[in-house]
C-alpha cells in the first residue's frame, strides 16, 4: 500500500471518530469558519485557478472542460454561500427515525449515523472540492478527495483555505484531505483503500465512472452520467417547449443535467423543429438528427447510433422524430442513463403515464432538467447525482451521506 495513502487513511479514520461526536453547533461553527476562509483566501485561489486555466489552454483542453474548470469571484461566492446554507440545514446525525416496542418489551430505534470516511474522485470542477467538503463535514464524515490534474493547483488552494477554517474552529485539518498526486497509479490504489474508506463516489464523465466501477474494491456509489432526454409530445405547448429546451441545452451544456437528446412527436415536428432550430442558432448548437429531422432541417447532420447514446457535454444535440408516445418511451428507455428525463405536454394522462413509464432518478413534467441539483432541491448542495438505486438516488445531500444503526433500550431482558 502506498505510504501516503495509508497515512491519509489513518488520519481520516481518527478525524472521523472525533467528528461523529461533534455537536451540531460545533459543526455549524466549523462550516461558517470555512466560509470565511474561502473569502480570506480568494486571491490565492484565483491565482492558482489562472495557472490551471493557462495550462489547460496550452494542452488543448476542450472549451466545455475549461468552462468547468474556471473560477471567478462569483463562483467562489457560490462555494462560500453553500457552507452558510448547509449550516442552516437540519443535522441528520443522531436523528431517530422510528422507535418501536418489541414483544419482549425492548424499545428499538433507528438512528442516523455518518458513513465514516468517504473517498471522492472527480475531474475538472474545483467547486466540487468545496461542495463535497461542506456536505461531508455537516453529515459527520471525514473525506479524502482526489481531483483531476487539470484542477490540481485550484484544488490545493481551496483545500488550504478549508483546512485553515477547520483549524480556526478547533477541528483537525485531516477531517478534509486532498491527494496531492493526481497520477492514475495512485488513483488505482485509492480505489482499493478498503481498510480506511467506507465508500467511494466518482463524479465526472462516463470514462471516469466506468473506470472506478471496474477497478474499485471499495463500495461505490455511481453518479453523474447524464444522457438526458426532452420529449415534445403532440399536445405540447410549443413556446414553452422551446423555452425549456434552450435552458436545458444551452444554459450550461457541460453539466450532467443538460439535455443531450430531443425527441419530437411527428404531429408537431414540421412546426416545432424550425422554431427550436432558430432559437438555438445564437448558441451555435450542432444538430444531429434522424432522417425525418434532416428532411425538415437542412442544417442538421445525420445522427449515428453513438450520437443517441452520447453525453456530449457540449453544444451538440441529437434529435429524433417519433410517430407515437410508445415509440418515444422505447427510445428513451433504450438510451437513458437514468439521470433526468423531461416531457412537455398539456395532456394530463400523458404526463402521468410518462412519470410511470420512465425509470430515472428525476422525471419532469413541463420543466427544465437543469433543476436536478442539490441546491435547487433544497439540499444546500450535492455530492453528486446518483444514477443507481441502492443506498441513494438522485441529488445526494446530507441524509444520503449517512447510514443508520439500531439503538435498543432494555430493562434487563434476556432471550429465552
Amino acid at each position: 500500500m502506498n505510504s501516503l495513502l495509508q497515512e491519509m487513511g489513518i488520519a481520516a479514520k481518527a478525524a472521523a471518530n472525533s467528528l461523529r461526536k461533534a455537536s451540531t453547533k460545533q459543526k455549524n461553527e466549523g462550516l461558517l469558519a470555512m466560509e470565511a476562509a474561502l473569502y480570506a483566501h480568494q486571491d490565492a485561489i484565483l491565482t492558482a485557478n489562472a495557472n490551471d486555466i493557462a495550462a489547460a489552454e496550452a494542452n488543448g483542453l476542450p472549451t466545455p472542460m475549461i468552462e468547468r474548470l474556471t473560477l471567478n469571484p462569483q463562483r467562489i461566492k457560490g462555494m462560500a454561500d453553500s457552507f452558510k446554507e448547509i449550516a442552516q440545514l437540519p443535522d441528520p446525525i443522531g436523528y431517530v427515525e422510528e422507535m418501536t416496542k418489541s414483544a419482549d418489551g425492548l424499545m428499538i430505534g433507528k438512528q442516523r449515523v455518518p458513513l465514516g470516511v468517504i473517498g471522492i474522485i472527480y475531474e475538472s470542477r474545483p467547486n466540487v472540492t468545496a461542495d463535497a467538503s461542506a456536505l461531508c463535514f455537516k453529515s459527520g464524515n471525514a473525506v479524502i478527495l482526489r481531483g483531476g490534474k487539470e484542477a490540481l493547483e485550484s484544488n490545493k488552494a481551496i483545500m488550504t483555505a478549508l483546512q485553515d477554517g477547520l483549524m480556526n474552529a478547533g477541528f483537525a485539518k485531516e477531517t478534509l484531505q486532498l491527494i496531492p498526486d493526481p497520477s492514475r497509479e495512485l488513483a488505482s490504489e485509492f480505489m482499493k483503500l478498503n481498510d480506511y474508506l467506507d465508500c467511494l463516489i466518482p463524479r465526472g464523465g462516463a470514462g471516469l465512472i466506468q473506470n472506478v466501477l471496474k477497478n474499485a474494491t471499495v463500495p461505490v456509489i455511481e453518479t453523474g452520467v447524464g444522457n438526458c432526454h426532452l420529449y415534445i409530445d403532440k399536445d405540447a405547448e410549443l413556446e414553452m417547449a422551446t423555452r425549456i429546451l434552450v435552458n436545458a441545452k444551452c444554459s450550461r451544456p457541460s453539466v450532467c443535467n443538460s439535455i443531450e437528446t430531443l425527441v419530437v412527436h411527428e404531429a408537431v415536428a414540421e412546426t416545432f423543429l424550425p422554431v427550436f432550430a432558430e432559437a438555438l442558432a445564437p448558441y451555435k448548437v450542432e444538430l444531429r438528427g434522424d432522417a425525418k429531422t434532416c428532411s425538415i432541417l437542412p442544417e442538421a447532420v445525420p445522427a449515428t447510433e453513438e450520437d443517441f447514446a452520447a453525453e456530449f457535454s457540449d453544444f451538440i444535440l441529437a434529435v429524433k422524430v417519433i410517430s407515437s408516445y410508445d415509440e418515444a418511451i422505447a427510445h428513451i428507455q433504450k438510451y437513458s442513463t437514468g439521470h433526468s428525463e423531461v416531457i412537455v405536454t398539456d395532456h394530463y394522462q400523458t404526463a402521468q403515464n410518462f412519470l410511470n413509464d420512465i425509470d430515472a432518478a428525476a422525471v419532469y413534467i413541463n420543466a427544465s432538467s437543469r433543476f436536478t441539483d442539490g441546491g435547487c432541491f433544497g439540499f444546500g448542495g450535492e455530492i453528486g447525482i446518483s444514477t443507481q438505486k441502492l443506498h441513494a438516488r438522485g441529488p445526494m445531500g446530507l441524509k444520503e451521506l449517512t447510514s443508520y444503526k439500531y439503538i435498543i433500550y432494555g430493562e434487563g431482558q434476556i432471550r429465552s
